[in-house]
């Protein structure tokens, strides 16, 4: 039993659970945007694996993992308009168009990193983002070690996600975005672009995921490999619908899946005989029984996945 609580609790699993949050919490956040608005976001998996592949590539051609980040965030928006196009502009169904997207990105990828490096399984090594130690954050106790030594985009993302609460719930913006969601009929009423809004929104998660995505590739790792998102698109609107669509909350959900992974792979790593594969299944099996709980008790805006046509001709 000790050796089971020295596993799960010390400072190692901590900081694993920060670094490895933040992509989830920024796809996360992604999602609360494009579902307060409306528009259903399963492709959020394509996004941030296109961001991932678009960061490495840009990385490598010009050789500034920032500008590798800036090119996964616009490869992330343009398959976040992908979506946009079908589901606002041509009225298809939401969950359809998103795992079609999410198909193709991981077809794409697999096939351009063929074409570009020759390879299969993953890219050349490219120059990824160097660590920053934040003075006096660093110097204090336990506090230091967790959050005082990480890759720029975890301090980046932790603002944004701020940011992005801000934006939300103390704007006029967010409340233009989560009255379309709720009643985009009465939204159009008092003059508000319902379909700009949605596009908006929908290109904004794209946006989100793919800067996830570049995380994935140049902060954590400094290569893009096949589907390296493994599945984290997913992981992320789970949390967007545990955190009730509330950017905060979502991040404190991407803490929660976090956690159960950096447990699983102490755990690989550490005297516990157990098997690998049950080990490998505990934060999947957590978001799963987490999203079932969260469905059936949390209420989603109330116009979500359903086309809207403007009486006004804007919707």
């Amino acid at each position: 039993m000790s050796g089971f609580m020295d596993v799960v609790f010390n400072i190692n699993n901590l900081t694993a659970t920060i670094r490895m949050a933040v992509p989830t919490a920024l796809t996360a956040m992604g999602g609360a945007f494009s579902e307060r608005s409306g528009v259903v976001n399963i492709g959020l998996e394509g996004m941030m694996l296109t961001g991932a592949f678009s960061g490495v590539l840009a990385c490598q051609i010009t050789g500034s993992p920032w500008l590798g980040v800036l090119f996964a965030i616009i490869g992330g928006g343009l398959v976040g308009a992908i979506h946009a196009v079908f589901t606002i502009g041509l009225k298809a169904d939401h969950v359809v168009t998103g795992v079609g997207i999410n198909i193709l990105a991981s077809g794409t990828t697999t096939w351009l990193m063929q074409v570009i490096w020759n390879r299969k399984g993953a890219s050349e090594l490219v120059a990824g983002l160097e660590t920053w130690s934040v003075p006096v954050l660093r110097d204090m106790p336990i506090l230091g070690t967790i959050l005082g030594t990480h890759s720029p985009l975890v301090y980046i993302s932790f603002i944004l996600i701020l940011l992005g609460w801000v934006l939300m719930f103390k704007t006029p913006l967010g409340l233009r975005i989560r009255m379309t969601g709720e009643h985009p009929e009465a939204a159009d009423t008092v003059g508000i672009n319902v379909r700009a809004i949605r596009y908006f929104c929908v290109i904004l998660s794209g946006c989100l995921a793919g800067l996830g995505g570049a995380y994935l590739s140049l902060a954590q790792l400094n290569w893009f490999s096949k589907d390296m998102s493994a599945g984290r698109g997913y992981m992320a609107l789970a949390a967007c619908i545990f955190g009730g669509w509330n950017p905060l909350k979502g991040l404190g959900a991407s803490f929660l899946f976090s956690f159960t992974d950096a447990i699983q792979m102490r755990m690989q790593t550490s005297q516990m005989r157990v098997a690998t594969e049950i080990v490998q299944m505990i934060p999947y099996v957590l978001t799963i029984l987490i999203l079932a709980g969260a469905v059936v008790r949390s209420r989603p805006p109330a116009a979500l996945g359903e086309h809207y046509e403007s009486g006004h001709g804007k919707g």
